[in-house]
């Protein structure tokens, strides 16, 4: 099956769209007509219409991004994930709602995540504190916002919901910036909200994994595991592009200037030559991918204007301005001051 841009979703990473129909359905409730911004993200209605149509992630990205642009509203992924019906996540949902405690539901919630997206991965880490790791793959982080704050806030909110109980995060991080006033977030996680750090994370006490979920049904539970094996094996396991990977790992180290061959090779667990290989069969370098990225990452900053042009600078791996104006010239031909103008 391919989607109106001609991704084959047997190849690249799918999800149930639960978001991006959220976000057309508001659109179209605000009086905005959502075939322009369908056709700009690659998708089309029929593919809206149709519950059962997975998504590329990828479409689904740009998506939340026209939608918050045309709709004006920059925190889009949060806002979404506090009114919708959770059920709406079907097959995955339940599984979770029949666990006895929230400790297997969320155990089960990374193992099935695939079911509702197949570009972000869940990793849990039961320590002192049980935290939850959100890693993309296949799909490029740095291109997105509205996505993962959806999905950190709805696996917040189900928690809450499966357990009948104001649970507050101890902790909550996200990869991308976010300069403006984030008291809102705050006060939808009950905890502090960092943005620019290493990892999309949120952490809990390790006491929450004991509390009882309202709905368990063991023997539901059982049944329904296997049904979510049989959904995960029909999903295809070669979805993630090297390239990708590559592309995410250096993200997190341009600001720390870290963003070196050596440096990301080893991050990624292999030799600078495998790395090379890896890369040479997507038809990528290093230097390419490096170049991409840093170019993608300014035009998105100056998006931003609470940014000034030497913190773009920076967080794009430059120490001055002058050389960052440099490289974005020879980037897109104009300077930056230039681009963020004609974006006013």
């Amino acid at each position: 099956m391919r989607d109106s841009d001609g991704n084959d979703l047997d190849t690249f990473p799918s999800a149930l769209g639960i978001v991006t129909r959220l976000a057309c359905r508001r659109a179209e409730q605000e009086g905005v007509e959502t075939g322009l911004l369908l056709r700009k993200a690659g998708l089309t209605q029929q593919q809206i219409d149709d519950p059962g149509a997975r998504l590329a992630v990828r479409n689904q990205i740009r998506f939340l991004d026209v939608a918050a642009t045309t709709l004006k509203d920059n925190c889009l992924g949060l806002h979404l994930a506090q009114k919708f019906d959770l059920r709406m996540s079907g097959l995955f949902h339940y599984v979770l709602a029949s666990s006895e405690t929230l400790g297997e539901a969320l155990r089960r919630g990374v193992r099935y995540s695939a079911i509702v997206n197949e570009g972000i991965t869940l990793k849990l880490h039961e320590e002192k504190e049980i935290r939850i790791n959100f890693e993309y793959a296949g799909v490029a982080r740095h291109s997105d916002r509205h996505q993962i704050e959806f999905a950190m806030a709805t696996f917040v909110r189900m928690c809450r919901q499966l357990t009948n109980r104001r649970l507050p995060a101890s902790r909550v991080s996200f990869t991308h910036q976010r300069s403006d006033d984030i008291s809102e977030y705050r006060t939808f996680f009950g905890s502090h909200v960092g943005f620019g750090a290493a990892v999309d994370e949120v952490a809990f006490p390790a006491s929450v994994g004991q509390i009882p979920i309202l709905g368990a049904d063991p023997y539901l539970n059982e049944l329904l595991i296997s049904y979510c094996d049989q959904a995960l094996s029909a999903r295809s396991t070669s979805r993630s592009s090297f390239g990708s990977s590559v592309e995410n790992v250096i993200a997190l180290h341009l600001p720390h200037g870290k963003a070196r061959v050596g440096e990301i090779a080893r991050k990624l667990g292999v030799s600078q030559r495998t790395l090379a290989r890896r890369l040479s069969s997507e038809g990528l370098t290093f230097a390419s991918v490096l170049q991409r990225l840093k170019s993608d990452l300014a035009k998105r900053h100056l998006a931003d204007e609470t940014l000034s042009i030497s913190e773009i600078a920076w967080l794009v791996g430059y120490q001055d301005v002058s050389a960052f104006t440099h490289a974005f010239k020879r980037w897109t031909g104009k300077a930056p001051s230039a681009i963020r103008q004609a974006s006013r």
